[in-house]
């Protein structure tokens, strides 16, 4: 975004250089537990649906094989 303010001398106008579009876009995507966050992922440039397919294949799916229960998980089931 292009800055609306800044100082000049007086009677001087404020001259300025701004970008013209040149962004670049990273994403972060990840998953949610109760324990916390699991299989994050980050990606130079946009989501499609090439790159979410590849994140479910590859990070997501193996991080939600099922788990042995925790001590915790036993002794709340008893």
């Amino acid at each position: 975004m292009a800055r609306l303010r800044g100082r000049a001398q007086k009677g001087e106008r404020l001259r300025a250089g701004i970008p013209q579009g040149h962004w670049k876009t990273t994403t972060f995507v990840a998953g949610l537990r109760l324990t916390g966050m699991t299989a994050p992922m980050v990606l130079d440039g946009p989501m499609n649906s090439a790159a979410f397919l590849a994140y479910l294949q590859q990070v997501l799916v193996p991080e939600l094989k099922p788990r042995p229960p925790t001590r915790a998980a036993r002794c709340a089931t008893q």
